[in-house]
């Protein structure tokens, strides 16, 4: 009679890895873990956002050598990968801390994410540069995206009527439906036209004060279109 054939031994990679997953998946890792993962994900999306815009905005609108360049757009994805990994683990860090030390150890505060957020805030992007005294024309970027989408989304919620789910609305009056519904009717195009007048009157009497990418790419249009000596550089080449 022949002996029943026993599945082979577990290498070592394999026990390593069965052991990993163990630890991974125990509840008790779970918001530690949770704050590596979020430093993972930080550090990915900052790069894969910024190299492409960083490619694009360098190559096109940035003087200077291939070397030059190529350094401008490593440094630019290093410094958005490096900072929303930093804010991502001082975030979650902080929330943790909140959660299980603070006025109500075991449940989330109302404003422990708000806590959090002005501390990681504080903390990657309120500072300047070491050497040059300078904020980061990166960081600038990042912190006005995030205030230009705070705005629009505090605007909507200043006219939101009540709902059924409890929410009480947003500003007296403009949240009336007759209202809300006007002035969301209406606002975007009176925000559009604002912002984009503003902007090229900024441009054409204070264009130092634009952020430095912004102001690259509307010299690049509005300006050095007026200049052109022949079919060359009216056509193919912009000089």
């Amino acid at each position: 009679m022949s002996s029943p054939i026993l599945p082979p031994e577990p290498t070592a990679l394999e026990s390593a890895k069965a052991a990993l997953e163990r630890i991974i998946l125990n509840p008790a890792y779970h918001d530690v873990l949770a704050i590596l993962k979020a430093a993972r994900n930080g550090a990915v999306y900052g790069a894969k956002v910024r190299f492409p815009h960083a490619l694009v905005m360098v190559f096109l609108f940035r003087p200077g050598t291939l070397a030059e360049k190529t350094s401008l757009v490593i440094r630019a994805t290093r410094t958005h990968a490096q900072n929303l990994a930093r804010f991502a683990v001082i975030y979650k860090l902080v929330c943790y801390v909140l959660k299980n030390w603070g006025a109500s150890p075991g449940k989330e505060g109302k404003y422990d994410t708000m806590l959090a957020g002005l501390v990681g805030g504080y903390a990657v992007f309120g500072g300047r540069g070491k050497r040059s005294g300078k904020i980061s024309s990166v960081n600038q970027q990042i912190v006005v995206y995030v205030f230009a989408r705070v705005i629009l989304a505090l605007a909507r919620l200043a006219v939101k009527p009540a709902s059924a789910d409890g929410f009480a609305g947003g500003l007296p009056f403009l949240s009336r439906p007759d209202v809300s519904e006007l002035i969301s009717y209406y606002a975007w195009p009176v925000f559009a036209a604002t912002s984009w007048g503003a902007v090229m009157h900024i441009f054409r009497y204070h264009p130092e004060e634009l952020q430095p990418s912004l102001r690259s790419s509307m010299t690049y249009i509005y300006q050095q279109s007026d200049t052109w000596d022949g079919l060359r550089n009216f056509m193919w080449h912009n000089k």
